[in-house]
């Protein structure tokens, strides 16, 4: 009996997706676990993958660009099937007449890839300078440049994000003065369903921030000390996001709620910590997950986290590893953010904020020190959280910065 392929969990808050391509078609044979289609949402990309072996049928009129809900049939995969007749081959171009063999799209690099299908590319028509006659980005991205010289257009209206080089060239003035001029380029389809969620979780939750601050100058040292045996024995880097995270576990675990999500007049609250690790693409903002970082090492989270946000940036992020988070942790000091108010990444109830670290002047024991000190923020649902609860879990979190030797005697 033929099994129903649906679109699957595509992660917390997320309902539809883009059908970017079918990997299989109809009558085309297929594994266990065989990737048939991949879909974007406004996190990541994944595919949808084969439940059992046999023969797929796509469903009639889902194309690449249409909107597919969560829950909504893709097609069907007949185990008894039998797999169509393969096409003739074509006959083999003279020599004369032969051209450079075209990448598969598989064969193409994830950066290569992304440029030519927002710019709707033929690879074949791009010279390629990469070894074994391999397309680089730096092929694609010149290609653009060059057909854009001649003449300034119109930007198309797209529902796929524009690289930065096309945006450049296909922004439209509006309007020009002595003073300067207007561009107008359309909105993705990827970012408007990013403010979309922006705007639903000011509307629909009781949005508040409590701060403070932490000196880094102990847990500078500490990684400094141990930082090339950490390296040599785990294979990554001993960042600060590992002790932050174990921070947070330790602290979500006294303070529970802080953990919680709401579920109409109901308070869920987890014994598990799944951690949400914010991580910036060209596409927008992704949050893998860390199912279980409280049960995790320095080095787990470590490699974890790293392996994750490769996955974001290859657009290879499994649906279940965006889906699942109790709470989230997200870094703008990475770009040089000095304070901020971080938005709920809903349903959680509550976020982290890093910063940037600076050197500033504090007072230790009477006397006027200059230590390393970062900003911390907690964005929380004052609807679940009271402010005695944040402000406490955020001084939690600060005493095991502080001293990180209570992490590992958990004090």
């Amino acid at each position: 009996m033929p099994t129903t392929v649906i679109v699957p969990n595509l992660g917390d808050s997320v309902t539809q997706a883009t059908l970017l391509r079918w990997h299989k078609q109809a009558g085309e044979k297929v594994e266990l676990n065989e990737p048939l289609c991949e879909l974007e949402t406004d996190k990541a990309n994944a595919d949808v993958t084969a439940t059992e072996a046999g023969v797929f049928t796509p469903d009639a009129g889902i194309s690449p660009g249409t909107v597919v809900q969560v829950g909504q049939s893709l097609g069907q995969i007949d185990p008894n099937g039998k797999a169509a007749a393969p096409a003739p081959a074509a006959p083999a171009a003279p020599a004369a007449e032969a051209k450079r063999e075209p990448e598969k799209a598989d064969e193409l690099s994830p950066a290569v890839r992304r440029i030519i299908e927002e710019n709707k590319l033929d690879p074949a028509s791009i010279p390629a300078t990469g070894p074994g006659g391999r397309l680089t980005k730096e092929d694609v991205i010149k290609h653009i440049e060059s057909a854009a010289k001649p003449t300034a257009k119109t930007a198309p209206a797209s529902d796929v994000e524009p690289t930065a080089a096309a945006v450049a060239n296909k922004a439209v003035p509006q309007a020009a003065s002595e003073t300067g001029g207007v561009t107008r380029t359309p909105m993705s389809k990827i970012r408007k369903r990013i403010a979309e969620n922006l705007l639903r979780a000011q509307q629909t939750a009781a949005i508040l921030t409590t701060f403070n601050e932490v000196d880094l100058s102990k847990v500078m040292e500490l990684r400094s000390k141990h930082k090339e045996k950490f390296e040599k024995l785990h294979g990554v880097g001993l960042g600060f996001m590992s002790f932050f995270g174990k921070a947070v576990c330790t602290a979500l675990k006294e303070f529970p709620r802080v953990n919680g999500q709401l579920d109409g007049d109901d308070v869920v609250t987890f014994d598990y910590v799944n951690l949400g690790i914010a991580v910036s693409t060209e596409r927008g903002l992704a949050v893998p997950v860390l199912r279980q970082a409280d049960k995790m090492s320095f080095g787990k989270i470590e490699s974890e986290i790293k392996r994750l946000a490769q996955a974001v940036r290859d657009g290879k992020l499994g649906l279940q590893e965006l889906s699942g988070g109790t709470f989230t942790i997200t870094n703008g000091g990475v770009f040089g953010s000095l304070l901020s108010t971080p938005i709920l990444n809903p349903p959680q109830s509550a976020i982290l904020g890093m910063h940037t670290i600076q050197k500033r002047p504090i007072v230790v024991d009477d006397q006027i020190v200059v230590r390393p000190m970062m900003y911390i923020a907690l964005s929380y649902d004052h609807r679940l959280i009271d402010g005695r609860e944040s402000v406490s879990f955020l001084v939690r979190v600060k005493e095991l910065l502080e001293d990180p030797s209570r992490l590992l005697l958990e004090v």
